[in-house]
């Protein structure tokens, strides 16, 4: 199980590679740069698509599905999403093939080549912005909220299982407004449901901001951004909302009648998370033992394993599990019986400890002698007795579910306070970008220069411009120019 698990302070990459195929999340497919997700990590991404999907539409979204192959010319109608796609985007421009006339098995038809190359989809807003001109008359078609699931492909060299894959999940939301106000504020809400999603259920606190012109999403007039840190003190950008004012809804050319009588460009928003949301997950709370998972996203809240030597005794232990579980399911907590007889007990303790099992509870026939049973919390590794007899033990399960889901938000927290550092000379900020590493707080001088030399300098990049940015006068780390604000810079993943 986590037995010769790499250790995090040794070998970071390793860990994680190793840690998301021994926990059985993910592994390398036959196809180079693409994954297989597994059963236990896709139900952790069920998780998080359900309740992500009830935050949409408890905002008004609806969900719908558009097609994965985008002709090549939607694609050049917006220049600047065109140039920032270029070089990711995988292209079909045959239909059909044959089997090879000297028996080497089957080969593209040459006579079956595409009038016009079709894009598999790297984001979809060219093929959506394309039907939204049919959807959208009238200000009394406005606003329009749509979200998709589904997955899209941009082309990796380098991969990393869920953090950068050729083709991975997603969702992305799509809408058109009225006015630019509307949009704005749109923009402005997702990137708040995206920031409440990983803080409430994903324990991982998140700097909310707005990206620089050189970071931004292509096509888009500003993107906001939620940022995270990970355990190695690197950032890893958890989520993005882009307001892209009327570039696409000009590029398709979708207008509606507005209630004066004129006819206008509506104003747009896209915006999306992805599975890199299972890296980020892994990566701010797992240990050397294994993953350390969010109660409100563990597939297996509560593993109750019996300890028996006998049919009779496990007979027994069965009894009084489910009496446990009638008492556990009703409350919406998901509790797994694991009474395989295939495993001792202490191999079952290490594989729900390298799964990252919240709560475990242990019982055996001296137990309920005793009427007590041992509960294990993942998180601190900590055990206690509780004696049944003096615990309602629905309420006692809920309150430590409660209390781990608490105390994993506050550990991430802490780390993130202690491992964001404020500079006012370049001296600090490459002193601690070697050493300490995490969020540098610094003042930059505004100008596109600065930060491509900075990157090129450090590899930190600017993760945003924090929405909460105190105005100062100060200046630039680098250049010496002056500066209104402190951004957050990190190397990120």
């Amino acid at each position: 199980m986590s037995k010769g698990l790499p250790k995090r302070s040794e070998d970071y990459s390793q860990w994680y590679n190793e840690l998301v195929k021994r926990a059985d999340l993910a592994e390398n497919s036959a196809v180079r740069g693409c994954m297989v997700i597994k059963p236990y990590g896709y139900s952790i991404w069920e998780k998080m698509q359900q309740q992500l999907d009830k935050m949409f539409k408890d905002t008004g979204h609806s969900n719908a599905y558009f097609p994965l192959f985008i002709p090549k010319s939607y694609l050049s109608k917006e220049a600047s999403h065109v140039e920032g796609f270029a070089k990711e985007c995988a292209v079909v421009t045959h239909y059909r093939l044959k089997n090879d006339e000297e028996g080497k098995g089957v080969v593209v038809d040459p006579e079956a080549k595409l009038e016009e190359e079709l894009i598999v989809r790297p984001t979809s807003e060219t093929v959506i912005w394309s039907t939204y001109r049919n959807w959208i008359q009238s200000y009394r078609d406005l606003p329009l909220k749509v979200n998709q699931w589904a997955n899209v492909v941009r082309w990796e060299m380098r991969t990393r299982l869920f953090l950068r894959t050729a083709e991975f999940l997603w969702q992305e939301g799509h809408t058109a407004h009225a006015t630019r106000e509307e949009a704005v504020e749109e923009t402005e809400l997702m990137m708040n449901i995206y920031a409440q999603f990983a803080e409430e259920y994903m324990g991982v606190p998140v700097v909310k901001g707005i990206k620089t012109a050189s970071e931004r999403f292509a096509g888009a007039e500003e993107t906001y951004c939620i940022e995270a840190m990970m355990q190695d003190g690197k950032a890893l950008q958890a989520g993005t909302s882009h307001f892209l004012g009327q570039n696409f809804a000009n590029a398709f050319d979708v207008k509606f009648a507005t209630k004066q009588g004129g006819l206008e460009h509506v104003w747009g928003t896209s915006w999306g998370v992805s599975t890199r949301l299972m890296g980020a997950l892994i990566m701010a709370h797992s240990d050397d033992n294994g993953l350390v998972l969010p109660p409100k996203l563990a597939p297996i809240q509560v593993v109750i394993v019996p300890i028996f030597r006998s049919e009779e005794e496990l007979q027994a232990v069965e009894e009084k599990a489910h009496e446990i579980m009638d008492k556990l399911k009703p409350l919406g907590i998901s509790v797994h019986f694991d009474h395989r007889d295939t495993h001792k007990p202490g191999w079952k303790f290490a594989e729900y400890e390298l799964k990252g099992v919240p709560l475990r509870i242990a019982m055996g026939p001296r137990d309920l002698a005793n009427n007590t049973i041992e509960i294990a919390r993942r998180d601190t590794l900590s055990k206690e007795m509780v004696n049944l007899g003096e615990v309602e033990i629905g309420e006692y399960i809920s309150s430590k579910l409660n209390e781990i889901q608490t105390n994993i938000y506050e550990k991430a927290s802490q780390f993130r306070e202690e491992n964001t550092t404020t500079v006012d000379t370049w001296e600090e900020f490459q002193q601690v970008l070697e050493g300490k590493g995490g969020f540098v707080s610094a003042h930059w001088d505004g100008t596109p220069e600065t930060e491509e030399k900075i990157k090129e300098l450090t590899k930190a990049t600017i993760r945003c411009v924090p929405l909460d940015q105190v105005k100062e006068d100060g200046k630039c780390v680098l250049t010496g120019n002056p500066s209104s604000g402190r951004v957050l810079f990190a190397k990120a993943y």
